[in-house]
């Protein structure tokens, strides 16, 4: 039903190449010009599909695949390292987190045994599984970290909550985690396993998770997942539709993406911005250009949102959106350094030109 099947990702390609689905016309296009901004593509040597992205600075980044796939660059994406871990081998890796060229965690989907969490701290020569998921109804769709290393995993809801698990550790160790408080979820809420950004982490333990569903929300924890609350959006929502990703800059300013992967070309309340640490939430004043899985913060103003459609840029912190792209990537992520990166099918990777 949603994007964290394996299966909705092949069903959203359908959509997109078989059925030719027509722009909505209710929304006007972008048009204020993006000419500046533009994807520079990398050769990986891999055909998998690259939800998964960690962008570390401008010449080390990791990507993960839909086939247990990772693959590390540490010269600014000249050479690629097929570091696979073979555990993962067959799994869909829909997230990876990492510090360096040598410490990074990668997180498979799935319910059961195929939610996992793998860690290498030398580069990915050799991978452990530090985290199995044993509960039958549990399904994993991301993590983040804080850092100082403290780490969340994030589940759909199980008996009507959203489900963690905790690192205190960089990924080296994982237990559940039961808040204090958290609200319970509505009926069909769930998250998306889209670019592994359903669940993000700010300043001084804060994290942040978005929801997909008729009602997309955003929860907020200012202790590391021990309590939380949560705020309505005016994202779009529906059966596969919601928040599919988010993105904070410091402690207040943060931009929401989404839409509907089954109708990836309706722009309609696709994206939207908080100015108060995700209390209360404002549409997009122009919509990006369709469904986005992924966005970024490249500064305080300018972010960068990518999906099958296409890529988009805001000037403006993510009140206004400018397409300048047709290519179908899935995730993006801006380094500390400013250096953005991003991924998606057919092996694509790219640095972001402007």
């Amino acid at each position: 039903m949603v994007i964290r099947r394996s299966a909705a990702a092949a069903c959203a390609a359908v959509l997109l190449t078989g059925l030719g689905l027509p722009a909505h016309a209710q929304v006007s296009p972008s048009a204020a010009p993006a000419s500046s901004f533009g994807w520079n593509l990398l050769s990986t040597g891999s055909t998998d599909q690259f939800r998964g992205l960690a962008a570390v600075d401008a010449r080390v980044a990791w990507v993960s695949g839909e086939s247990g796939t990772v693959l590390r660059t540490t010269n600014g994406g000249t050479n690629w390292r097929d570091v696979s871990p073979p555990a993962a081998a067959g799994l869909a890796l829909r997230d990876i987190e990492a510090w360096d060229g040598q410490h990074a965690v990668a997180l498979s989907i799935g319910y059961g045994k195929h939610s996992s969490i793998f860690t290498t701290n030398d580069g990915g020569v050799t991978w452990t599984r530090t985290f199995t998921n044993h509960n039958a109804n549990a399904f994993y769709d991301c993590m983040a970290f804080s850092d100082d290393g403290t780490g969340l995993a994030l589940s759909d809801p199980v008996n009507g909550h959203f489900r963690l698990a905790v690192s205190h550790d960089r990924g080296q160790s994982w237990s559940l985690l039961v808040p204090r408080y958290i609200p319970p979820a509505l009926d069909g809420e769930f998250a998306f396993a889209a670019s592994g950004t359903c669940l993000v982490a700010g300043p001084d333990h804060t994290f942040w998770i978005a929801s997909g569903g008729d009602h997309p929300r955003v929860y907020r924890s200012i202790n590391g997942g021990v309590t939380w609350t949560v705020a309505r959006t005016p994202i779009r929502g529906g059966a596969s539709a919601g928040i599919y990703s988010i993105a904070f800059h410091g402690h207040v300013l943060g931009v929401a993406v989404g839409g509907d992967y089954a109708d990836p070309t309706n722009r309609e309340a696709a994206a939207a911005t908080s100015a108060d640490a995700g209390e209360h939430w404002t549409l997009s004043t122009r919509q990006v250009g369709g469904y986005r899985s992924g966005v970024d913060y490249v500064t305080a103003k300018i972010v960068v949102a990518v999906g099958p459609t296409g890529s988009d840029v805001s000037r403006d912190g993510g009140v206004t959106w400018t397409t300048f792209d047709d290519q179908w990537y899935d995730g993006v992520h801006c380094a500390d350094d400013g250096t953005c990166w991003a991924s998606g099918t057919e092996g694509k990777v790219a640095v972001l030109q402007h």
